[in-house]
């Protein structure tokens, strides 16, 4: 009998995977699903990017590479995040990595001793807490709440960070909800992560899925360079999901520990893989600019179809391509409701449960899908929530 490691138990999963094969299996049947559960852009890679990648397969760029990444790529990641940031970064603080979840895993991993304490978002990316608990840590939750645009509090955000907290993880533009950080909210961050000397972790992958004002990066705050590591990456901006492409941007000193790891696990990143990357920041910057436009529409359509749906409840999200709606109203906890559209309505979406705790009481939708999907979704959704009612 197979007898797996006690570790394995600390182990979580991200349940999009879950509800897609649900609804992979709701087809095979016959059913017709509208895929509002995972979050992949639904554009294609841009044509130049593709074109790069070939490229460099064709000229037999289909060795080994450097575990931290090609210099070329290297290189354009410090110079992208420089002028994003607005803070000198060089391109021996960058790794890249097979996706950008490698650097929280690697990140956790390097710096978090069991019974060290990490703050997470609550409702939050479930892969966190999962990495947290995996490698003993002691994961605790900050509460981001709908009546602060799900922002954190930032006197409760104090209390939680003591002498046994070890990390901080943000993620802003925030997945599920869609919220971002302020300025001073990240002050906040900045002021106890000096007091108690903790590194910050930064989840950025959404920055460029931006629909009103500016970004603002913990990295661009002064001292904060030398106790941040930003996640990014290329497949949310760039719609590179499968290219599995990521990169982390940290001090000087963590460079070599956060290299071996990725030498110890996945040697290195495919070499085409990053020439492709290379173009993605290099070159034009149009197919960036339209997709954002076209998830501000699809948005502003879903907001709007969420609130007149009998006990929803939907903020306009500042980024991200995720709707979390609060559906408390309809009586059903969100595990069932969740179910409930999947089975009834042919809507494949996520329990708020999904992403920890405080998500009970909301869905989360992706809308990167077509706007005729999301009207065919929508309109599924409320003749489903309306028998309900009867």
């Amino acid at each position: 009998m197979l007898q797996v490691a006690q570790r394995m138990s600390r182990l979580g999963t991200e349940t999009a995977f879950e509800v897609l094969a649900k609804a992979k299996a709701l087809e095979a049947q016959g059913r017709q699903i509208v895929h509002l559960e995972v979050g992949e852009p639904d554009f294609p890679t841009p044509e130049n990017i593709v074109e790069a990648g070939i490229r460099a397969l064709k000229e037999g760029k289909t060795k080994y590479t450097p575990s931290a990444g090609i210099p070329e790529l290297r290189a354009a990641i410090a110079d992208h995040v420089s002028r994003t940031r607005g803070v000198p970064i060089s391109p021996e603080q960058v790794v890249v990595t097979p996706g950008a979840k490698p650097i929280m895993f690697f990140s956790i991993l390097a710096l978090v001793e069991p019974g060290d304490e990490v703050l997470y978002p609550n409702p939050g990316f479930p892969i966190y807490e999962s990495m947290i608990k995996y490698c003993g840590g002691t994961a605790v939750p900050y509460i981001l709440r709908e009546e602060n645009n799900f922002r954190f509090d930032p006197e409760e955000f104090r209390s939680k960070v003591n002498n046994k907290t070890k990390l901080i993880i943000l993620n802003s533009p925030q997945n599920p909800t869609g919220g971002i950080l302020e300025p001073s909210d990240l002050a906040t961050v900045a002021q106890v992560a000096n007091q108690y000397d903790v590194f910050v972790l930064t989840d950025e992958i959404y920055n460029e899925v931006l629909y009103e004002g500016k970004f603002n990066s913990l990295l661009s705050i002064p001292g904060m360079v030398e106790r941040t590591i930003l996640l990014d990456g290329f497949s949310k901006s760039y719609a590179m999901t499968g290219w599995r492409l990521g990169y982390g941007v940290m001090p000087l000193d963590l460079v070599p520990h956060i290299t071996r790891l990725e030498t110890n696990s996945n040697s290195c990143v495919a070499g085409f893989t990053q020439y492709a990357g290379v173009e993605a920041l290099t070159g034009p910057q149009n197919s960036v600019r339209k997709m954002v436009a076209a998830f501000k529409e699809r948005r502003d359509t879903i907001v709007e179809g969420m609130n007149a749906i009998p006990g929803f409840r939907c903020l306009k999200p500042s980024g991200a391509f995720y709707a979390f709606p609060n559906t408390a109203g309809t009586g059903w906890d969100s595990r069932r409701l969740a179910e409930y559209l999947l089975n009834e309505a042919g809507v494949a979406c996520l329990s708020g449960t999904s992403f920890g705790e405080a998500g009970e009481g909301y869905i989360r939708f992706s809308y990167a899908n077509s706007l005729d999907n999301i009207k065919l979704a929508l309109k599924r959704i409320r003749e489903a929530v309306e028998k309900i009612e009867d």
